[in-house]
């Protein structure tokens, strides 16, 4: 406000005194103009495409569900995205000046809110809430589906069963062991069996396998083995589903042709079961990142097509009535999407499939109409698509590689330089073929790239010369062995099939050794302890900042890249890993090897502890290490870190001990660790993790250095498929 005495001269808004100071009355109000310059600026200049940053919008609102703990964390995500929509509407409505800023706002907002909504919804329609407890019983069941797991020695049934406990009706999955297998164990059986059943398990320790996250939007509410003879109440008449049956006759009459594990591989690729590759090729195949093509995906799905394509182009054209009556590519491509759509639903529709077939959909639709094909549009599509129908498969390892994939090759072959790089010239045959293979070259490598920190973050353990192995395998495949396939299928019709399945036998067994001699290299597979959840999404922001602008304004995606790889360079490996129950515990950091508590034959317990600790090699029991001292009720072991020594004590049994002598021991203890429920009087230092704290927080892994605890409890929330065995607090000892 001016003085007594003071002019004031209007200068439109601002306000200028005679000792020159210049006023303004809405600071916030110019600094929200002139953002919103700089924003539609940006948005004109780097390329504001709607459709692909529609589908990473909608994406993000289906993680954001997710990513939040709590019903009211939920609906705090939808209300402000929709507050941000009807805002900038508000605000910019009829503005030409802000009209690329308004589309921008307002669509993600809608979109983001939709994400959240969705999965929301779906997760109260679809989840199954587990049985309370482990149990042991007999019931009637109706089959619902058949899983043949030859390399399991075992087939796997879901089964629809009455709970005994409520009297609803139960999804259920259940083991049956090789003698117990009948041919009359198909879909629409009414079965009587006993069998253990057990909830879904949680992670076994945070950044593990979350199956029940899995089993709660499939509606499984338990799963178990059988015990004993089935018996068969009310056969199925027929041969069950007519898909589910075709693919089992198909799987079974390709591994009759063609044995071993090259036998396996081409049942997968014919109909996309895989239950009968054994564990170790399958190892092999993900060390030496060849295991996409093991599920039937984009590049299955993609060359069925493509071969019924020009097959029925090339025999249309030489009909000549149809030629010149007809669009010869419309009706080619209506071909190639029958061929599609049947490939996918005989394979089983999963979720790379489904988006495959919904792609090349696209792309034929695209070839037919004369539009350009290679989009990421098409991308945006087919992404939207899927996640409408399964929101969930967000969060899962198939969704993520499929799209990453994709959206890598779409982006790379739409760059300038590659379309220069590969546009017609004159040149002699062998100049073409070396472009050609140099392409294909850096397409497995830009691959590599995008898909490592999905699969680090998944599975803790990426193949590295992928890449390699990739330009030779993925030719292969393609123009070899999946051709000779479909060619020996056609002429077992007429029982000359035989010659065929050799050569395809041979081109499937060069596959899996190349496989073998990739994985086997020094250096072959990297390990990385748990990502954190900020890492990985660093990675994901500047990759599609990369992919989805244009100009120099999609280099700025490599600063997020490069903060992604600081953090991934700095990822503590845990030191120590608990299980919810207490019975597995494993200690990293003290050699090569991760110690054990048990000297277990179970693999999940075993496979899930090495992965998350980011080591290799059989573990060591703790019995057995020099630094230990155990009885057969509890061990002791000291580990040094962050410059003092922890002191650990483990049970090993549940048998009973005086409470004087077992509080004496914890006094002593900085960390006790039991898989039984400890007397109040059992006080260590800084943590005790007895079946209490373990029920109430899950699996735990401890980072001494840092005395920091994460718990697989912190990142489930208040989602239907967490339920912890004791109610949480938040009190601090």
């Amino acid at each position: 406000m001016a003085t007594q005495g003071t002019p004031e001269i209007p200068m439109g808004e601002a306000v200028l005194t005679a000792h020159g100071a210049v006023q303004r009355p809405w600071p916030m109000h110019a600094r929200l103009s002139s953002f919103g310059d700089l924003a539609e600026r940006f948005l004109g200049r780097a390329g504001f495409d709607r459709a692909p940053w529609l589908a990473v919008a909608f994406a993000g609102g289906i993680g954001l569900w997710f990513a939040l703990a709590s019903p009211w964390q939920w609906a705090a995500a939808i209300g402000l995205a929709l507050l941000a929509a009807l805002a900038a509407a508000a605000l910019w409505r009829g503005r030409e000046d802000r009209a690329n800023l308004l589309l921008a706002v307002v669509s993600i907002g809608l979109a983001v809110a939709a994400g959240s909504i969705l999965v929301w919804a779906r997760s109260a329609m679809v989840g199954a809430e587990a049985v309370p407890a482990p149990r042991f019983g007999q019931f009637e069941a109706r089959i619902l589906e058949r899983i043949e797991q030859p390399a399991e020695q075992r087939v796997r049934l879901v089964i629809a069963a009455r709970d005994a406990d409520n009297g609803r009706a139960i999804k259920l999955r259940v083991n049956v062991p090789e003698a117990q297998d009948q041919p009359d164990l198909i879909e629409g059986t009414l079965v009587r069996m006993r069998a253990r059943l057990m909830p879904p398990a949680p992670p076994l320790v945070p950044g593990a396998y979350d199956f029940a996250r899995r089993a709660w939007f499939e509606g499984l509410a338990a799963t178990g083995s059988t015990v004993g003879a089935i018996e068969v109440i009310e056969p199925q008449e027929g041969d069950g589903g007519v898909i589910a049956s075709l693919q089992r006759s198909l799987s079974t009459h390709v591994r009759g042709q063609l044995g071993g594990a090259s036998g396996s591989i081409a049942a997968a690729f014919a109909s996309g079961d895989r239950g009968a590759i054994g564990e170790a090729d399958e190892t092999a195949m993900r060390d030496a990142g060849l295991t996409h093509l093991l599920s039937i995906s984009g590049l299955h799905v993609s060359a069925v097509i493509a071969a019924v394509y020009f097959l029925s182009l090339k025999l249309l054209a030489l009909w000549p009535w149809i030629a010149l009556r007809v669009r010869v590519p419309l009706v080619a491509a209506a071909f190639g999407a029958v061929a599609g759509i049947g490939y996918t639903l005989l394979t089983g529709a999963e979720v790379p499939t489904v988006r495959s077939c919904i792609g090349a959909v696209l792309v034929l639709a695209a070839l037919a109409l004369g539009r350009e094909p290679l989009s990421l549009r098409m991308v945006a599509v087919a992404a939207i698509v899927v996640l409408a129908l399964w929101p969930e498969s967000l969060v899962g390892p198939s969704f993520q590689m499929s799209f990453s994939a994709v959206i890598a090759i779409v982006a790379l072959h739409n760059a300038r330089p590659i379309r220069d790089f590969l546009a017609p010239r004159e040149e002699n045959w062998w100049r073409l073929a070396s472009r050609r293979v140099a392409m294909l070259f850096l397409t497995g490598l830009v691959i590599e790239i995008a898909l490592t920190p999905v699969v680090l973050f998944h599975f803790h353990r990426s193949g590295l010369y992928g890449a390699f192995a990739n330009v030779l395998a993925i030719p292969l495949v393609t123009f070899v062995s999946m051709p000779l396939i479909a060619l020996a299928l056609a002429l077992d019709v007429i029982g000359l099939g035989a010659p065929v399945w050799w050569l395809a036998g041979q081109s499937l067994d060069a596959l899996l050794a190349l496989a073998r001699f990739t994985s086997a290299q020094p250096g072959a597979v990297k390990l990385v302890p748990q990502m954190g959840l900020v890492t990985i999404l660093l990675f994901v922001a500047g990759s599609l900042w990369l992919a989805l602008w244009r100009g120099r304004a999609r280099l700025w995606g490599f600063a997020a890249v490069a903060v992604g790889i600081a953090l991934l360079a700095t990822t503590p490996t845990p030191d120590v890993l608990i299980s919810r129950d207490g019975r597995d515990v494993g200690i990293a950091g003290e050699g090569e090897r991760l110690l054990v508590l048990r000297d277990t034959e179970s693999s999940y317990a075993r496979d899930n502890l090495l992965e998350v600790s980011a080591m290799a090699g059989e573990p060591i029991p703790l019995a057995r290490t020099p630094g230990a001292r155990c009885s057969p009720d509890f061990c002791t072991v000291v580990l040094r870190r962050g410059g003092r020594n922890w002191n650990l004590l483990i049970a090993r049994s549940r048998t009973m001990i005086e409470e004087r002598a077992l509080a004496a021991a914890c006094d002593q203890a900085d960390i006790v660790i039991a898989d039984r429920f400890l007397p109040r009087s059992c006080q260590p230092r800084w943590l005790k993790a007895d079946r209490t704290y373990l029920g109430r927080e899950g699996g735990l892994a401890l980072y001494l250095a840092d005395q920091r605890i994460a718990s697989v409890g912190q990142s489930q929330g208040e989602h239907g498929w967490w339920r912890p065995l004791q109610p949480r607090t938040f009190t601090r000892r």
